[in-house]
């Protein structure tokens, strides 16, 4: 992890196309300004675990899903089938 001293006003770059400012300081809290490409995500870390969350939820099978495709499979085939 790289770590940087900022005052107020003052800038770090990232790769060029992104600009992290820092706004204010009050006490414990710091306000960034991000300039970013539109095309650039850009969350916060809890937000983003969140999102990352839910995509686990709906990519992973459903138990009531699962179940009748294991029914499925297990059916025998009907005689003169293949």
């Amino acid at each position: 992890m790289l770590v940087l001293s900022r005052k107020k006003g003052e800038s770090i770059v990232i790769q060029d196309h992104i600009e992290v400012t820092v706004l204010a300081v009050d006490g414990e809290t710091i306000r960034l300004g991000i300039q970013a490409p539109k095309e650039v995500d850009i969350f916060r870390k809890e937000v983003y675990l969140s999102i990352q969350e839910a995509n686990r939820e709906s990519a992973a099978p459903q138990a009531q899903n699962l179940e009748r495709l294991m029914q499925l499979m297990a059916v025998p085939k009907k005689s003169g089938q293949n």
